[in-house]
């Protein structure tokens, strides 16, 4: 299958809006005056925002770099690649652009019409750089992750995919969230007494980073996938002796860890860790590369 389709030309690519863009990437500007954004720079490190987009202009400039310019000379610094590689990532034979921007869900429409195309190791810049600004070591994404390449609508997208038991894949990239189906929980089996709930593979890739450098870190895993499947879990969970929950701080988290809880004494709720938080990977992000080794100790 030939899977190439007309690049985006460098023109149109200098015509699409910086500031959309930035929000697509999950930069939001700090303040706004008249036609001037303004952002802690994406590129770098900082705590003042002195990143600078003129919308009208549609060029920006990094005032701590001293550069600028328009959203090419952006996206090869952003991503760390080349011009052409910038031109795929944005609109090649595969997008990671958000379908649901580009075909809105229409009434009684089926909920799930994506279909797996391949998936191969992870090397998209793009994803690579989702990974880093999620925290994630490439080396921890590798062993649980594949470049899933998929069709949706007719169009073609690509994302991380993290695979079920059933093998239908969970997959994100910086604008989407999807799954393929069948859909289904994901086991990690060590021979353990002791398993780690998490509701989705982003906490369970946390999880993992924070204490890759443990040698005897060889616990089971369960991977939800989705809240709705912890019923569905809870045979091979309570066959440990002992359950660690490491689930959102949302209320429907909360709800389930509150019942499971009740249910058995084995299920340990770890939540508290990360209690100002949403989940695990918002605390990991939060909490920077600095202080990794050290909280790591507390999971």
């Amino acid at each position: 299958m030939d899977f190439r389709k007309q690049k985006l030309s460098i023109t149109e690519a200098k015509e699409m809006d910086m500031v959309q863009y930035l929000s697509l990437l999950g930069h939001e500007p700090s303040k706004i005056r008249n036609n001037d954004y303004w952002y802690r720079s994406p590129l770098r490190e900082e705590n003042t925002a002195s990143f600078k987009v003129n919308r009208k202009l549609n060029r920006w400039y990094d005032h701590g770099l001293g550069e600028g310019g328009n959203i090419i000379d952006f996206g090869i610094q952003y991503f760390d690649c080349s011009v052409g590689e910038f031109l795929k990532e944005m609109n090649g034979g595969f997008s990671f652009q958000e379908p649901s921007k580009s075909f809105p869900k229409r009434k009684n429409e089926p909920e799930h019409q994506l279909k797996i195309l391949k998936d191969v190791a992870l090397s998209s810049h793009a994803l690579i750089r989702y990974l880093e600004q999620r925290k994630i070591p490439v080396e921890v994404a590798t062993r649980y992750c594949r470049e899933v390449y998929y069709e949706l609508n007719a169009k073609n997208y690509y994302g991380i995919g993290f695979k079920n038991d059933s093998g239908g894949f969970e997959i994100r990239n910086p604008y989407f969230k999807a799954s393929s189906s069948p859909k289904d929980i994901t086991t990690v089996k060590n021979a353990s007494d002791e398993v780690a709930v998490f509701e989705g593979f982003m906490d369970f890739l946390s999880f993992k980073s924070i204490r890759e450098n443990e040698i005897n870190n060889t616990s089971d895993f369960v991977i939800l996938n989705s809240l709705s499947l912890f019923e569905k879990a809870r045979p091979f969970l309570e066959s440990h002796k002992s359950i660690n929950l490491y689930l959102d701080n949302d209320a429907a988290g909360q709800k389930v860890a509150r019942e499971a809880l009740s249910n058995s004494k084995k299920y340990n709720d770890h939540s508290k860790l990360y209690q100002n938080h949403k989940d695990l990977n918002d605390w990991l992000v939060h909490i920077g590369k600095q202080q990794k080794k050290r909280l790591g100790n507390k999971l």
